[in-house]
Parts: structure tokens; sequence; C-alpha cells
């Protein structure tokens, strides 16, 4: 029981500090659209690349956020129902949810290698004049986010199963 306490907060550990990162990129981007703001409106100057990487910027936001809201207990699920199930129902559910979840996830990561791969063989670069290059960089959050969410749908999978005290929950 030990070994499966300590895997599942190995895992976690990964998907918090993955939130945390998701959480800063949240506060660069606030930053660079201000910075963007005011040197357009107040200046006349702008830039085609900060435009591209404001955007690019949500990408790891959404796939480590999607982990970390997981871990926080901040899924979506019917509460109203859910609360006046019993234990038992509750773990089974928690457990088949997160099963299902882990497959979804591993299938996701999968299917966005290839994109992945032809996107880094070809060095793929914003189509814009004065655009980000590596546009594969971006894409490679893809398979990575889908990844954290299989590690911490198996943690959760885990913490139901062997009914461990809860972490993030």
């Amino acid at each position: 029981m030990k070994a499966v306490e300590r895997v599942v907060h190995g895992l976690e550990a990964v998907v918090r500090l993955s939130g945390w990162m998701a959480a800063w990129v949240c506060v660069v981007l606030v930053l660079l659209v201000t910075g963007d703001v005011v040197m357009r409106y107040l200046f006349r100057i702008g830039a085609v690349w900060l435009q591209e990487l404001q955007w690019h910027l949500i990408s790891p936001i959404a796939l480590f956020g999607m982990s970390f809201a997981l871990y926080s207990g901040e899924q979506v699920r019917v509460d109203v129902f859910y609360e006046r199930f019993p234990d038992a129902l509750k773990r089974t559910i928690e457990v088949t949810g997160g099963l299902l979840l882990l497959g979804i996830a591993l299938y996701a990561a999968w299917l966005t290698l290839p994109w992945l791969s032809q996107s880094w063989l070809r060095n793929e670069g914003s189509p814009n004049p004065g655009g980000l290059p590596w546009r594969w960089a971006l894409k490679a959050f893809l398979p990575l986010g889908f990844l954290l969410l299989a590690l911490q749908s198996l943690a959760h999978v885990l913490r139901h199963a062997f009914a461990l005290p809860s972490g993030g929950e």
C-alpha cells in the first residue's frame, strides 16, 4: 500500500509542477497582452511575433491545466447526483471514469505524434512574415499535455481504487 501511495504522490508531484507552470504562463500572458496593447495604442508599434506568442501561450495553459484540474478535483461531474451516492459507488465511478480518461488521454497523445513529427521534420514555422519559428515546439505541447492528463488519470484511479486520502481534492 505504501508503494502505491508513493507512486500516486510522485505522479501528482509532476502534475502539481505542470499546474504551477501553467499558472505562471498565465501571468506572463497577461503581461504580454498588456504590453502589446500599450505599445499598439499609445505608440502605434506592433509585432506579429508578439501576437503569435500570446496565442501560443494559451496552449500550455490549457494542456497543462487540464491535468491540474483533475488533480484539484475540479473535473466536470453531476454533483447533484454524485453527492447522494454511497462511497462504494462514488469510488467505482471515479475508478471507471479515470480508466476511461486514461485510455482517451493516451490515445489522444498517440494521435498527435505523427502530426508533431511531420512539423518537426519540416522545421515548420509561422506562415506570417515576422512570425515565430519552430511551430513544432508549440505542437509538442499536445502529446505532452495529454501524457500529463494520463499520468493524473492513473494517479486518480490508484487513489480511488486503494481509497487513499485525498491529494488535491
